[in-house]
């Protein structure tokens, strides 16, 4: 079984620590922390082939209680059915396991897929990272 652990954090110079950044889990995928949220960033052609590799990355993720995920789409330049089979299963997971899910789509043929299928109703898509955790950091603000 694959296991991701946390980056590791490295003491640099008295009480100051460094996260160092995660490698890419795959060439479709990279999985990193900001704000308190697992961000996944899909990246470069999301069809079939890419979704049977990103999987059981997938999977691992969005199986933890209480996850809170960020599915980030900004680097993805062709995304197929494939890749709606993906959204669709990881907010199904979360919302399971009582956790989040945002999704950031910027790219004009994505958006329109994820508007046409529905799953824009499901799975707002926001503009950025950054109007993502914020919207988060906002509503828990108001809990």
């Amino acid at each position: 079984m694959c296991t991701h652990p946390m980056p590791p954090v490295e003491p640099v110079g008295g009480d100051v620590v460094v996260q160092q950044e995660s490698a890419p889990l795959s060439r479709h995928l990279r999985v990193h922390q900001d704000r308190g949220h697992t961000v996944l960033e899909f990246r470069g052609e999301i069809d079939i082939a890419a979704a049977v590799e990103l999987l059981p990355h997938l999977d691992r993720v969005t199986g933890r209680p209480g996850a809170r995920l960020v599915i980030d789409l900004s680097a993805v330049e062709f995304f197929d059915c494939s890749g709606l089979r993906l959204l669709y299963r990881a907010r199904s997971r979360v919302l399971d396991n009582n956790g989040r899910l945002l999704l950031v789509c910027t790219h004009p043929l994505t958006l329109r897929v994820i508007r046409v299928t529905g799953l824009a109703r499901l799975l707002p898509p926001l503009p950025s990272l950054d109007a993502a955790l914020g919207q988060s950091e906002a509503t828990s603000e108001t809990l």
